[in-house]
């Protein structure tokens, strides 16, 4: 079954690739139903953030409702996705929302219960050899660390680095700044 979904992300950038468009909001959501599905979460479970070099941050592609949110400093003592980004080095926190953490994308509704918070997540970047391009980020949210479901694995998380090089390509089309 995870053959099928890596196969259909990279069929999806190919198709992309290939009309010269940015991603639009069909395209977004496409992309994270896919990768929910590979990794049995929600679609607004996925986040994809690309690195603006400009302005030194991460900026969210997915989920579509926080890009004019606001972006994350690469200099973030507390943001995952800014460590993971400036380590290049994937992780997974079992146990999120115990750990000190930038929660204020976690407050924009998404059509989900409030009380549900990110509990445990995967966050890896997305590498074009040595340069960081982006990070992509799987959760599971749920109203406590018991509700959350099934704990990431490391083989998991070797699945979501593997992906690097067809987000790669995919962030290349999105024009964000």
């Amino acid at each position: 079954m995870p053959e099928l979904q890596t196969t259909e992300l990279g069929s999806l950038v190919t198709a992309l690739e290939r009309s010269g468009l940015s991603p639009d909001s069909d395209s977004l959501t496409t992309m994270s139903r896919i990768l929910g599905k590979l990794f049995g979460v929600e679609m607004d479970e996925v986040a994809i953030l690309k690195v603006v070099p400009k302005y030194k941050s991460l900026k969210f592609v997915v989920p579509e409702k926080f890009t004019p949110v606001g972006t994350i400093p690469l200099t973030s003592t507390t943001a995952l996705a800014a460590r993971t980004a400036r380590e290049r080095k994937p992780e997974v926190v079992n146990n999120f929302s115990t750990a000190r953490h930038a929660n204020v994308f976690e407050a924009v509704p998404l059509g989900r219960d409030p009380s549900e918070l990110i509990q445990k997540i995967m966050s890896a970047p997305i590498l074009d050899g040595t340069r960081v391009h982006g990070v992509v980020q799987i959760s599971r949210k749920a109203k406590s660390l018991s509700e959350a479901g099934a704990d990431f694995t490391q083989r998991e998380l070797r699945t979501l680095v593997s992906l690097s090089p067809v987000l790669d390509r995919f962030l290349k089309l999105c024009q964000i700044d």
